[in-house]
């Protein structure tokens, strides 16, 4: 049976299935609720001066028929007092004493931090996490992300928590910035214990075509919110992947968030270097419940690959992620259409015809709607594969190599790529001279 547990920079869960500072961990009900449920840890609201919120908050991106695969919101940290948190902390705790409890954390100046930071200690918490993320409301006070996009100063507002922190410390990366790198490099720079991203990214979800007005709507206006959801998995993954990846900073342990719904989600993650993950949307879409589901896909995957902790398959895709000068040009795979299994609706020619590399045909015949590959115009981008409703009825096929594997890089620095506009090669020197128009005309 495979062991789930983790120690997180010192952290220790049952399991690495932990709950984002969000709605979900306002109170501690709700976190003692989800501790029953199976989650590992939890990342307390954030905490700071309270706020007044705004009515509404939320607003979703439905696809199709898929509701909030897109999630925005405009609320800002908690509305509670600090010593109702500290109180629930406490309790949490008491009932919980090997569960994870981090305290999400955002105020201003030196002594605040160093404040707060004794507070949440005294209140048994076992980890203080940094938002320097938040893409709305408190930014605009100078905190959130206006703190993380910025790297000198993050860096120095971690340097004063690890100075007054006894607990380990997580800063939590704004995917609002060009580079993640940059603030990843600046929190290890100021001595973080460990990094958790992405937290939202800066967004309008939609205008409402009667009132003008942006959702949520806030008395007829709107501001920009946070987005987050199975739609910025991608994004968040990539930004894991930079930091895992970066010499200064892989060893530094990374709580990943960002469309986490399924185990699936969850291994993907794991094999990007991340150590935990924090999940919020997917709750406030389907309830704590999910976990469930969660453990045991993980459990299984491990189970049957052998793996007896995370830890034996963190990473494992990193070796395979390369930039794209490094890729074999010599690789090559071609549509393949299986007749038994289309249905004839030739989206996939659609797709190709007008959209890719005119590489599928259709019969002569009326009564034939199965397409088929025109092999030498197909460069196996795969996008009729994408588009085809039927799954696995277009494959993509390898095809035997028909040169040995070469890479860009390679052939630039052989000379074989020409590398300016003005080389023949290139196709054109640059002095290119329209016939004219009658000439064309007599070419017919």
């Amino acid at each position: 049976m495979a062991d789930l547990s983790i120690n997180f920079a010192g952290i220790k869960a049952p399991n690495p299935f932990w709950l984002a500072s969000a709605p979900p961990t306002n109170s501690g009900y709700q976190i003692m609720k989800a501790f029953d449920a199976g989650w590992g840890g939890a990342v307390w609201k954030t905490m700071g001066v309270p706020v007044i919120n705004v009515s509404s908050r939320y607003g979703g991106l439905n696809y199709r028929d898929t509701r909030m695969s897109g999630f925005n919101n405009i609320e800002l940290i908690s509305d509670r007092t600090l010593a109702d948190n500290l109180r629930e902390i406490e309790e949490v705790k008491k009932y919980f004493p090997h569960h994870a409890v981090i305290a999400s954390l955002m105020v201003e100046t030196r002594k605040e931090w160093e404040q707060i930071i004794r507070d949440v200690e005294n209140a048994g918490a076992d980890g203080i996490e940094l938002n320097f993320g938040c893409p709305h409301g408190m930014c605009e006070r100078g905190m959130g992300s206006a703190v993380g996009q910025e790297p000198e100063v993050l860096e120095t507002i971690v340097g004063w928590v690890m100075a007054a922190a006894k607990i380990p410390v997580i800063t939590k990366l704004t995917p609002n910035i060009s580079n993640i790198e940059d603030p990843g490099l600046a929190a290890v720079k100021g001595g973080t214990s460990a990094i958790s991203l992405i937290n939202t990214i800066k967004s309008i979800m939609g205008i409402d075509l009667d009132t003008f007005a942006p959702y949520p709507v806030v008395d007829g206006k709107g501001t920009n919110g946070g987005y987050c959801g199975p739609a910025v998995k991608p994004i968040a993954m990539n930004m894991v992947r930079q930091l895992a990846q970066h010499p200064q900073i892989s060893g530094t342990p990374i709580s990943a968030i960002g469309g986490i719904e399924t185990w699936r989600d969850v291994v993907e993650y794991i094999l990007l270097g991340a150590t935990s993950v924090q999940v919020c949307t997917s709750v406030m879409h389907y309830g704590f419940g999910i976990v469930r589901e969660m453990e045991r896909g993980l459990r299984r995957f491990m189970d049957e690959r052998g793996y007896q902790t995370i830890y034996d398959f963190t990473g494992k895709a990193l070796p395979n992620i390369l930039e794209w000068k490094e890729l074999n040009l010599s690789y090559k795979v071609v549509a393949s259409i299986n007749p038994d299994k289309c249905i004839g609706c030739q989206l996939c020619y659609i797709a190709c015809e007008d959209g890719a590399h005119q590489a599928i045909g259709l019969s002569s015949d009326p009564t034939n709607r199965i397409p088929d590959i025109i092999e030498e115009n197909c460069v196996g981008c795969n996008l009729c594969s994408l588009v085809c409703p039927v799954e696995a009825c277009i494959t993509m096929e390898k095809q035997p190599a028909k040169a040995a594997p070469v890479t860009w890089e390679e052939l630039t620095e052989a000379g074989e790529i020409p590398n300016s506009f003005n080389d023949p090669r290139a196709g054109g020197n640059g002095h290119y001279v329209p016939e004219p128009a009658e000439a064309l005309r007599k070419k017919g």
